[in-house]
């Protein structure tokens, strides 16, 4: 008798579009979801812009920052270097249960990183993840970073990918902590790019990738 190849099943992902928000009080939100979060809540993935601002992680150090200027640093509890956020660049933060969902960090941040080289593949542009950088890299050059935090097994902070912004603020920092690391968009590599329309094929990948179903979607 032929067995029948079980599929695995897929978990409730309840998507969450923010709009352009201060990127404290998101943070702090994140803080409180996964502090307050029990077995039974669902995994979440919320979708933001934020005004301009660069955030240090943990293993940050100042010699990265060269020349904020006017764009404030911001002190934050996630892993990696130095990093910019801005207007034109998707921000998604999932808040991921690992540990009931079947995963582990790593195998977190493969699907993470996958979801945004089948997303650019869309735009026929080849990217590719490289070892002990965490990221996606497109000819060397970085086109989304990646840091996450993990407490009580679950996950929060997240990717950033650079869409269709300006990226002069990248030259202020060694951006995560690389020297000379070029940074590019996918505007630059693709014609007809319109981020919303790329924030929902980012979200079918990660869906994918990380065997979710997307829930309706839901203002915060």
């Amino acid at each position: 008798m032929d067995t029948v190849e079980q599929k695995p099943i897929k978990h409730p992902l309840i998507i969450r579009h923010l709009g352009c928000c201060d990127y404290e009080p998101v943070w702090q939100a994140m803080q409180k979801f996964t502090d307050q979060r029990n077995a039974d809540t669902i995994d979440e993935l919320w979708l933001v812009e934020h005004p301009s601002v660069f955030t240090q992680g943990l293993a940050g150090k100042a010699e990265h920052i060269l020349a904020a200027g006017d764009i404030p640093v911001i002190q934050v509890d996630r892993g990696g270097q130095v990093t910019y956020h801005g207007p034109g660049q998707i921000v998604a933060y999932p808040m991921i249960n690992l540990r009931r969902h079947g995963i582990g960090v790593k195998s977190l941040v493969h699907g993470i990183e996958q979801a945004i080289i089948d997303t650019v593949a869309l735009y026929g542009v080849k990217a590719e993840r490289k070892d002990n950088a965490p990221g996606v890299y497109v000819n060397g050059a970085k086109i989304a970073s990646l840091g996450l935090r993990i407490r009580k097994a679950c996950s929060f902070h997240g990717l950033a990918f650079n869409i269709d912004m300006d990226l002069e603020p990248f030259q202020r920092i060694n951006p995560c902590g690389f020297s000379g690391l070029q940074v590019i968009q996918l505007a630059d590599l693709a014609s007809d790019v319109n981020i919303n329309t790329v924030e929902q094929q980012l979200i079918q990948a990660f869906c994918q990738q990380l065997n979710f179903t997307a829930q309706t979607e839901q203002a915060a």
